[in-house]
C-alpha cells in the first residue's frame, strides 16, 4: 500500500498550480488539487484574460475616431453597453473555467473544492477531511491589497472592478502598477472621467524611464488626470457620489474608487506558518532556486513567493517542478530577461535590462532610441507618439534591453525577447532585414547612438 493517498498534493487551481498538476501527473505521478474559488485563478478569473477583453472594448472608441478622421469612414452616433461587456466577458470566463477543469480531469488530477489548511509537511484538510501527500505545492496566488484609512470600504479593488453593475462616470483610480495604469485607459477608453493619483514621482516603477515618461504625456495628451506625489487620507460617501480626501488638502469627486495598490500572497490562514514554512516580510513563501520551501516536502511557485508575478513564469516554475520531482530531471526556474507588457493606451513592452539598470551592471552601454508618429496616424492627425529603445553592453556588443512604447508593443517585444535570451549582439540586429513599412523595423535600423 502506498505510505500517502498522493504524490503530490496542490494547494490552488491557479494557472502555476494546474500546469504542475497536469505535467506532474502526466509523469506518472498521483495528483490532487484544491481551490475554494473558481477554476484559473487570478489570470482567468479576475486579471489577465478578463482584464485584456476590456482593454480591446476600450481601443473601439479611438479606432473609430481615426477611421473618421483619416481615412473616409462616416458612423452613427456611437453608444456603449456596459452590461453586455459584462456578460459576454462573464460567458467566456465561465467557457475557460470548464477548459480547465477537463484539462485536469483528462489528466487524471483528483479536483476538490474547498479551503485547504496545510497541517503538517506531509498533510492537509479540506473543510474537515483530511489528505496526505509525499509532496505538497503551495500556488495560492496574490490578493489586492488596500491600506487602512476612513472610508476604505467605500473603494474596490481589481476583484471586484469586473463585476460592476454599471459603469462608473467618474472613476478615481489610486496607484501606480500596471493595474491602475491599464484600467485608467479602459475607463477613459469607455466614456469615463478618469483620475489616476499616485503617492511617487512616476507610476510604472521599474520599467524604462524614457517610456514611464512619455506614457504619462500621452495619457494627459488624452485627457486623463493624472496626479503624482498626491494620496488620498479619506474618503466619504455623498449625495453625489463618493468624495475622497487628498492628504496635503483637496478633494475629488467619484462614483467609483478603485484601488490598485498592490497585492500581498496569499498565505495567511492555511496553516503555512504552524507547518514551519518560512514566510518573509510581506508573508511571501521562501523558496529556494529549486522552489522548495524551508520545509523539505512543500514546495511554492507563482506569485506567492513574490519573485516575478506573471502568469507565464507561474506556468513555467510549474513545469520546472513537475521536471523536479517526478522526472528525475532537477530542473531550477530561469527568471532571467522575462519580457512583460503594460497593456496601457498606447501600450508597454520590454525584455531586458532598463537603461538604468545596464549602467549599474556594466557601467560602459550604449543606447539607442527612437520616437515618432506610428504611420496610421499621419493620416488622422492624432497626437500619439511612439518610442522604441536598445540598450547595449558595449563591451560585447550584445542587446541586454529592448523597450517600446506603441501599438502592438507586447506583440512586437515577444519576438525580440527571443534575441534578447540568444544573446543576440547590436551588429547581429543591424544585419537583420526589417518588414518594410512596420514600426518593428525600427529595432534593426537604429543606428546612431543617444548622445552622440
Amino acid at each position: 500500500m502506498p505510505r500517502y493517498d498522493f504524490d503530490l498534493f496542490v494547494v490552488g487551481a491557479g494557472s502555476g498550480g494546474v500546469r504542475a498538476a497536469r505535467i506532474s501527473a502526466s509523469y506518472g505521478a498521483r495528483v490532487a488539487v484544491v481551490e475554494e474559488r473558481a477554476l484559473g485563478g487570478t489570470c482567468v478569473n479576475v486579471g489577465c484574460i478578463p482584464k485584456k477583453l476590456l482593454v480591446y472594448a476600450s481601443h473601439f472608441r479611438e479606432e473609430v475616431a481615426a477611421a473618421v478622421k483619416g481615412y473616409g469612414w462616416s458612423v452613427g452616433p456611437q453608444r456603449h453597453d456596459w452590461a453586455t461587456l459584462i456578460a459576454r466577458k462573464d460567458q467566456e470566463i465561465q467557457r475557460l473555467n470548464g477548459i480547465y477543469a477537463r484539462l485536469l480531469d483528462d489528466a487524471g488530477v483528483m479536483r476538490i473544492e474547498g479551503h485547504a489548511r496545510v497541517v503538517d509537511p506531509h498533510s492537509v484538510e479540506v473543510d474537515g477531511r483530511s489528505y496526505t501527500a509525499e509532496h505538497l505545492l503551495v500556488a495560492t496566488g496574490g490578493w489586492p491589497s488596500v491600506p487602512e484609512f476612513p472610508g476604505r470600504e467605500h473603494v474596490i479593488t481589481s476583484n471586484e472592478v469586473f463585476h460592476l453593475k454599471q459603469l462608473p462616470r467618474r472613476v478615481l483610480i489610486v496607484g501606480g502598477g500596471y493595474i491602475a495604469v491599464e484600467f485608467a485607459g479602459i475607463f477613459h477608453g469607455l466614456g469615463a472621467e478618469v483620475s489616476l493619483l499616485y503617492r511617487g514621482p512616476l507610476f510604472l516603477r521599474g520599467f524604462d524611464d524614457d517610456l514611464r515618461r512619455t506614457l504619462a504625456e500621452q495619457m494627459r495628451v488624452q485627457g486623463i488626470d493624472l496626479r503624482f506625489e498626491t494620496q488620498v487620507s479619506a474618503v466619504e460617501s455623498g449625495d453625489s457620489g463618493l468624495v475622497a480626501e487628498l492628504a496635503g488638502g483637496g478633494r475629488l469627486e467619484a462614483d467609483g474608487i478603485l484601488y490598485a495598490t498592490g497585492r500581498t500572497p496569499l498565505t495567511r490562514g492555511i496553516g503555512l506558518e504552524e507547518a514551519g514554512v518560512a514566510l518573509d516580510a510581506k508573508g511571501a513563501v521562501v523558496v529556494d532556486r529549486f522552489s522548495r520551501s524551508s520545509v523539505p516536502s512543500i514546495w511554492a511557485i507563482g506569485d506567492v513567493t513574490d519573485r516575478i508575478n506573471l502568469t507565464p513564469v507561474a506556468i513555467h516554475e510549474g513545469m520546472c517542478l513537475a521536471q523536479t520531482l517526478f522526472r528525475g530531471e532537477p530542473t531550477a526556474p530561469d527568471h532571467e530577461d522575462v519580457a512583460s507588457a503594460v497593456f496601457s493606451q498606447p501600450a508597454i513592452g520590454s525584455v531586458g535590462l532598463t537603461e538604468a539598470e545596464a549602467r549599474s551592471r556594466y557601467g560602459e552601454i550604449d543606447v539607442y532610441r527612437s520616437s515618432f508618429r506610428p504611420l496610421r496616424h499621419t493620416l488622422t492627425g492624432i497626437d500619439e507618439t511612439t518610442v522604441m529603445k536598445l540598450v547595449v553592453d558595449r563591451a560585447s556588443d550584445r542587446v541586454v534591453g529592448v523597450h517600446m512604447l506603441g501599438p502592438e508593443a507586447g506583440e512586437t517585444i515577444q519576438g525580440f525577447a527571443v534575441a534578447v535570451k540568444a544573446r543576440a549582439t547590436k551588429a547581429q540586429f543591424d544585419a537583420t532585414v526589417g518588414i518594410h513599412p512596420t514600426g518593428a523595423e525600427e529595432f534593426v535600423t537604429m543606428r546612431e547612438r543617444v548622445g552622440e
